[in-house]
């Protein structure tokens, strides 16, 4: 039985919206990744006036972790 996840070895976020009002129909920033496998996807969307990701902390995740971190963003950004 092999143990083993992929891990995030790159990350690029973008293309972010325009500033507003200009921006208000823009798509919203991605987060893709490539993985310690090769294989490369796109894991998220998320709203940047919400909450802030970095590549650097991404990088050297497994998917289900970086999908977290984004989780535990929005629930801090709901709380306040």
């Amino acid at each position: 039985m092999n143990n083993y996840l992929p891990k995030i070895i790159k990350c690029e976020i973008g293309p972010y919206p325009r500033p507003m009002p200009q921006g208000m129909f823009d798509k919203l920033p991605e987060v893709k990744v490539q993985l310690s496998t090769g294989e490369s996807l796109t894991l998220f969307s998320f709203y940047p006036d919400e909450i802030t990701i970095t590549e650097s902390e991404l990088i050297g995740h497994t998917v289900e972790e970086a999908k977290r971190i984004k989780f535990e963003k929005e629930v801090r950004y709901l709380r306040v």
